[in-house]
């Protein structure tokens, strides 16, 4: 087991990584019990089957992180991560436990879930770069490329699993308990850090308190040409790629009449190819500009095949490299971006790449009428255009690079 640890998992050698990880994936498995529940709630309980309406929740949950970004950067970089994470996952747990009384109660209504999904998100884009952080403190920056790997397979393998615990839940209980499932989850993080060896972690230098800290991450970022370049890469994946339930379901339904079992199977394929990646990704210590490159090529490469796909089950084997490419593109930028940063900046300039995947809901909307005029098809293409478009910008760099020897 130690030569595992030390060849392929070297994180795990880390009493405080263990334990942290051993919390966040039974916090995972309830989030994706939460979000496959709160598409059930809103689709079939709250609504007629609208789609907007999903839409219009998944824009408030997730916008925030795009519109908050110079002060949840600011918290990151001048507050003890420890205890921000504490308070960000405690809030979380509180309000998944609010929302979920409200729905057993009987009193829940559609603005309930969005005042929810808008305070969920806003608290999820304090807690986001602040998490990231904090795996190299668990680990040091030497193990941070594995451990950045390792969370991200223990967020894709709790995608596996929680739907399937949703479906039982709901079955079972009722919708408003799997939100109150997810809230009692919550407790494991929090559990984890109070169990955590405070002498073990290689904490950074906070940033120092000054006027115009809050602009100070932007002009770093733009004196970067190597962070701008990640970033864009990030933003035109991020917000024209990764509308994958868009894509599916508009494949499995409107080309290849697929059934509620098909559905599933391509849904699972594409989660597999994410686990699959993050274990690729812990096998490599030192990210490089190269490898991001590399993983925007595959996921245009994946796309197109995608697109083209005759069947369904050809359509779930370009799902699986499309997944292999997006952990790819997320470990490597994640890892890059916090080893090339200096640590007193790294809260505001991983920040910004939840920013960049914030452009999500804006191209959500374009897919979408793209799929409706013209086809799921050149959707996709719009996806794969998207992950080649990246590979032009990474590839300019890369020639800056050569020539400035």
């Amino acid at each position: 087991m130690s030569n595992l640890y030390n060849g392929f998992f070297p994180s795990l050698e880390k009493f405080n990584y263990r334990i942290w990880l051993a919390g966040a994936f039974v916090s995972d498995i309830g989030t994706w019990v939460q979000r496959t529940a709160q598409s059930w709630l809103v689709l079939t309980i709250l609504t007629d089957h609208s789609a907007t309406a999903i839409g219009t929740v998944t824009s408030l949950q997730f916008g925030p992180q795009l519109f908050l970004v110079a002060w949840t950067g600011y918290v990151a970089d001048h507050f003890d991560h420890r205890k921000i994470l504490i308070c960000t996952q405690a809030t979380m747990g509180l309000l998944a436990l609010t929302i979920g009384a409200l729905i057993v109660s009987g009193f829940v209504q559609f603005w309930h879930v969005l005042v929810f999904a808008a305070l969920l998100g806003s608290v999820s884009a304090f807690d986001a770069p602040v998490r990231q952080i904090f795996a190299g403190e668990l680990v040091g920056d030497t193990h941070l490329a594995n451990a950045v790997a390792l969370n991200s397979a223990s967020f894709y393998a709790a995608r596996l699993i929680g739907p399937a615990v949703a479906g039982l839940i709901i079955a079972e209980f009722g919708t408003g308990w799997a939100f109150l499932i997810n809230g009692a989850s919550f407790g494991a993080v929090v559990t984890s850090i109070f169990f955590l060896r405070l002498g073990d972690l290689r904490m950074h230098a906070l940033a120092s308190r000054k006027r115009a800290s809050v602009t100070e991450g932007f002009r770093y970022i733009l004196s970067r040409p190597d962070l701008k370049a990640v970033l864009v890469m990030l933003f035109l994946v991020g917000t024209f790629g990764l509308n994958f339930s868009i894509y599916i379901p508009t494949m499995a339904v409107g080309i290849f009449h697929a059934g509620a079992r098909e559905y599933g199977l391509l849904t699972a394929s594409m989660a597999v190819g994410t686990v699959t990646g993050a274990l690729l990704s812990a096998g490599r210590s030192n990210p490089s500009f190269r490898t991001l490159v590399g993983g925007s090529s595959i996921f245009g490469l994946g796309c197109t095949l995608a697109a083209l796909a005759p069947s369904t089950y050809t359509f779930a084997a370009a799902l699986f490299i499309i997944g292999i490419a997006i952990l790819i593109l997320t470990n490597t930028s994640n890892s890059l971006m916090q080893l090339s940063t200096e640590p007193a900046m790294r809260g505001r300039v991983m920040a910004s790449i939840g920013a960049a995947y914030g452009g999500t809901p804006i191209g959500a909307p374009i897919v979408g009428r793209v799929a409706d005029h013209l086809g799921p098809r050149w959707a996709l293409g719009v996806a794969a255009a998207s992950g080649f478009g990246a590979v032009i910008v990474g590839m300019y760099i890369l020639l800056r690079k050569h020539r400035a020897g």
